[in-house]
């Protein structure tokens, strides 16, 4: 048939107008003999224009009426006749291209949709119970299934039916199948159903009432022997019908398959057996349960089998569900799962995954289970297995605030519905949102989105995945202010006691102080309690993340006490994004960082830019330092200034490190332990270089203005001048001096001796700042020998008396404050004793070999494990130095890379001249970083120097959390360390000691 142009050009702008995207094809379509009857009917169009895909429909339309064994007749006049069968049937042939082509295979299930035509009749599993019950073979179970599954996809696409109907009506669905797939099972062995009694208990979104069209149907078996049965033949009877049960309904035929049943949340998951006792299931429970497992409890609900048994499944099990919370790691557990899930998705995927990524679905059952074990235990209420069930009765329970359950709701009825759609589509296991443009207009259109479909979907479901990004805090923290605060008369809040629960639960050990400082915090009408209103529900959230959110709170109220009337504190808070979290994450990492920000609250403003928490070098800090000496009256003032300053910078330096070990949200932690450890060292060495500078020109003015009677110079010795330095480090150092032209020796002695008593006593001064001590012990003939030298007279000691072990130590000299000229001088002379211009011989070898044992034996602390020791156990700080300043003594006069004070640098160097292999080379390299930064954590955790790690739990944790090792894994980061450091021993064993 000939279409005239006009006509043709008429129907191609009616079909680009009713939203096809291909009219051609369209309008070849509706002109074809299939649609003959109802091609001009002015409804078809307007019905096929309000469906997800009108191509799709169409098309399926015509495959459906080709397919009516006596003719379209009946199909295509009900069609047109009936509107709520039309608006089903298209509505289903637009959205679902597997559901379109089951009805070209099974072209009469379309009679299926005129079933339940009101909108408040909605089927139960006894309805589909009966669609199923003719089925007595797999194949015809599928046909059935598909035909109730065009009902409920008719309904939902519709509108008759909301998400959460759809998802009842296909746990119902589920239900019934599982009880037919059981019956055919039976029948094909009715001697294995004679002797036992098998129930099937769905757990996950089947047990929950909330199942997907397209997901796995998670099930525990429970079996018991029937009397006169022995109980090992009756669970081998039972396990042969549970295993046919799941092949009946997972095995994929030309009908397809109806889904898989996964039995893997069973005890001991998929290793363990498939069916056991009631008995078996309630002492694995009692005795080796993990959190998780109690967690997926919550939805466990009998669906199929013995009634009678699977009832008394869930009475003895229930009771444990909410004993869960008070389990000892029960929060941590519940958190390393649902981060666990986080990881195990692929890359590629992360921001599509509509379930399991960060704002996905999995993101509100989580956080809806976690505080219905929590406050369930108290509130039979909230023991719902259903997701929004269960977050209605959270907030009619005043655990959760009226206004973010409605929107958490919406947020999650729309990503299900999202969810819904996706898989609808061709009926297949997946929660990625499609990236083609075709498919994204189905899915919006699908949704009611009409205008930019793809566009408005986008921006919708970013919206609610913020929502649901958001919800932690929401869920968790923010009703705990409510507890504390002051609402209207009427008002639903946590009670004192669920409060308890809730921050006992999130790892809080005292959770009546924390109470306490809520309320100090956020009680009353002014500006400053409404700003903290709004900071503390993220605060406690990232306190609660930390090893001890007690000691993150409690620092928080006292920097807030402090500086709470401050206009620009709160204002950074609450403005600046990385300003709340950085402040989190260093009030709750131990006690140094929060000590020297409470000395002085106002150096929370260096958390509030990335480049506040850069340390400043000794160029920067020498200058300002001084600058305050000078400004100064007395030499206590301006040590005191230099030492405000050491403090300060030693705040930044240990801020910057903790960001960095944790990680933030914007900033994940730094994957490089060497650059974080030589950033430490470098900033600290600049540091109290830098005072120390500042101390010597207070110790000169005081008695003798701007100039000493001599030149005198600091040489930093050891970590000092290795720029090694730990936050708990002395700084140790030799002092050198020359008497000035005209100044008698005996004169210049006594002004170096008295500037040296006074440089020490002011940077010793019992003041609020953490003191700078200076230890000169590595002097020619140690506390024997005087404190300091001339240069002739060091030349002269040297030259005579220089044992080995003062030569070792030389090979970390550089001067670090005075006279520069002088400390140039210096080394010049002490280069030729620590690069001696043959090396070593084997006496010499033989003897340093002789100190480090005999320093092995009698210098570490009685009781001290030394598989532990950082400093002086095996594969410690002192084996690595040791052996790397061995090779620098004995080649460094021919390999210039090994004249450096850095152990690093040094090894680096070693390593490039084949002195040292690289496997060798990265073993003690990376086992001298570990050393270094237990002994950073340890200081930064205790707030006192330590060599090896903390005792207690909680300690121990921050450390760990420093050290990059999640909650929990504490165990592991004493056991990495031992491993690392004893392959460094090895090494160790064969370079220093020719073993």
């Amino acid at each position: 048939m000939t279409t005239a142009p006009g006509r043709r050009s008429s129907t191609f702008t009616r079909l680009l107008r009713h939203g096809f995207t291909d009219p051609s094809a369209a309008e070849q379509l509706l002109e074809g003999p299939a649609l003959a009857p109802v091609r001009s009917h002015p409804v078809l169009l307007d019905a096929l224009g309000v469906t997800a895909d009108p191509d799709l429909a169409l098309r399926g339309l015509v495959r459906l009426a080709e397919a009516q064994p006596d003719g379209p007749q009946e199909l295509l006049s009900t069609l047109v006749t009936a509107k709520p069968l039309r608006d089903r049937l298209l509505g289903v042939l637009g959205a679902s291209e597997a559901l379109g082509d089951h009805l070209a295979r099974h072209p009469l299930d379309w009679r299926a949709l005129v079933t339940y035509e009101a909108a408040d009749l909605h089927p139960g599993v006894a309805d589909f119970a009966r669609e199923l019950a003719a089925a007595t073979d797999p194949v015809a179970l599928r046909v059935a299934y598909r035909r109730c599954l065009l009902g409920i996809a008719a309904r939902d696409v519709c509108g008759t039916t909301d998400v959460a109907q759809a998802a009842a009506e296909l746990a119902d669905l589920a239900t019934a199948t599982l009880r037919a797939g059981l019956a055919i099972a039976e029948a094909a062995a009715p001697d294995d159903a004679a002797r036992c009694r098998l129930a099937v208990i769905a757990m996950g979104k089947c047990g929950g009432h909330e199942l997907n069209y397209v997901s796995d149907v998670d099930v525990i078996f429970v079996a018991e022997a029937v009397d006169g049965t022995d109980e090992r033949d009756a669970l081998q009877a039972a396990t042969r019908l549970a295993s046919h049960l799941m092949r009946i309904c997972s095995e994929t035929t030309v009908e397809g398959a109806i889904w898989p049943v996964d039995a893997n949340l069973r005890p001991e998951g998929r290793n363990g057996p498939l069916v056991r006792t009631l008995s078996s299931h309630v002492a694995y429970y009692q005795r080796w349960a993990k959190t998780w497992e109690f967690q997926a409890l919550l939805k466990a609900r009998p669906v199929a089998g013995d009634a009678q048994l699977g009832a008394a499944y869930v009475d003895a099990l229930s009771p444990m569900v909410w004993q869960a919370a008070e389990r000892e790691n029960f929060v941590t557990d519940v958190q390393k799962m649902r981060r666990r899930v986080v990881d195990n998705i692929p890359p590629a995927h992360l921001e599509r995954e509509l379930k399991l990524g960060p704002g996905g679905l999995r993101d509100v059952e989580f956080a809806v289970q976690l505080l219905q074990l929590v406050h369930g235990r108290s509130d039979a209420t909230l023991r719902s297995g259903t997701t929004l069930d269960a977050l209605a009765a959270l907030a009619a329970g005043g655990y959760v605030g009226r206004a973010d359950a409605a929107q958490l709701e919406a947020a999650y009825r729309f990503l299900r519905a999202m969810e819904h759609r996706i898989q609808l589509y061709r009926l297949r296991r997946t929660h990625l949102v499609p990236e083609g443009e075709e498919d994204l207009r189905r899915l919006g259109r699908s949704l009611g989105i009409r205008t930019e479909p793809v566009a408005e979907l986008i921006r919708e479901w970013k919206r609610h995945a913020s929502v649901v990004r958001r919800l932690h805090e929401k869920l968790f923290y923010r009703p705990l202010l409510d507890a504390v605060a002051q609402l209207a008369p009427g008002e639903i809040r946590l009670s004192p006691e669920a409060a308890w629960q809730r921050l006992e639960a999130l790892g809080y050990a005292d959770p009546a102080a924390a109470l306490r400082h809520l309320e100090a915090l956020s009680s009353g009408v002014s500006r400053k309690a409404a700003i903290q209103r709004t900071l503390l529900p993220v605060l406690l959230g990232w306190f609660a993340d930390s090893a001890d959110p007690d000691a993150g709170l409690l620092g928080f109220r006292k920097v807030s006490d402090a500086l709470g009337t401050t206009p620009w504190y709160l204002r950074l808070l609450r403005d600046e994004g990385a300003a709340a979290e950085n402040l989190a994450r260093v009030l709750s990492a131990g006690r140094l960082a929060p000590d020297l920000l409470l000395r002085a609250p106002e150096a929370v403003a260096i958390l509030g830019a990335r480049e506040g928490l850069e340390p400043r070098g000794r160029r920067h800090l020498e200058p300002e330092i001084l600058a305050a000496v000078g400004r100064a009256d007395t030499p206590e003032q301006a040590v005191a200034a230099a030492r405000g300053v050491r403090r300060r910078e030693l705040f930044r330096t240990a801020a910057a490190d903790i960001i960095a070990s944790y990680g933030t949200e914007e900033a994940p932690a730094h994957p490089d332990a060497g650059a974080l450890v030589d950033r430490v060292g470098q900033a600290v060495t600049d540091l109290n270089a830098a005072t120390i500078a500042g101390a010597l020109r207070a110790a000169v003015r005081a008695e003798w203005g701007d100039t000493l009677p001599t030149r005198f110079a600091v040489i930093g010795m050891g970590r000092f001048g290795g720029h090694e330095l730990g936050y708990g480090s002395d700084a140790d150092v030799l002092f050198v001096h020359e008497p000035r032209d005209g100044v008698g020796e005996q004169e210049a002695a006594r002004a170096a001796n008295r500037v040296v008593a006074e440089m020490r006593r002011l940077l010793q001064l019992p003041t609020a700042d953490p003191p700078l001590l200076i230890d000169a012990d590595l002097r020619p003939e140690g506390r024997s020998g005087p404190l300091v030298r001339t240069l002739k007279s060091y030349e002269a000691y040297y030259r005579r008396w220089s044992l080995g072990w003062e030569s070792q130590a030389l090979l970390r000299a550089e001067p670090m404050a005075g006279d520069a000229d002088l400390g140039r001088r210096f080394i010049e002379l002490v280069d030729p004793l620590r690069y001696p211009a043959k090396g070593l011989d084997e006496a010499a070898v033989r003897e340093i070999r002789r100190l480090k044992a005999r320093m092995e034996n009698e210098r570490l602390p009685r009781g001290a494990d030394p598989t532990l020791h950082t400093k002086l156990g095996r594969g410690g700080l002192s084996d690595v130095e040791w052996t790397v300043q061995l090779m620098q003594m004995r080649h460094a006069h021919e390999v210039p890379g090994l004249r450096t004070t850095s152990t690093r640098e040094a090894l680096a160097a070693a390593r490039e001249a084949g002195l040292i292999g690289g496997q060798d080379a990265r073993t003690l390299d990376e086992a001298w970083v570990l050393a270094t930064r237990v002994r950073n954590g340890v200081m930064l955790v205790r707030g006192r120097a330590g060599d090896t790690f903390p005792a207690g739990a909680r300690e121990l944790a921050a450390v760990g959390r420093y050290l990059g090792y999640g909650p929990g894994h504490a165990g592991e980061m004493v056991d990495d360390y031992r491993r690392t450091t004893r392959r460094a021993r090895a090494v160790v064993d064969e370079l220093f000691y020719g073993a």
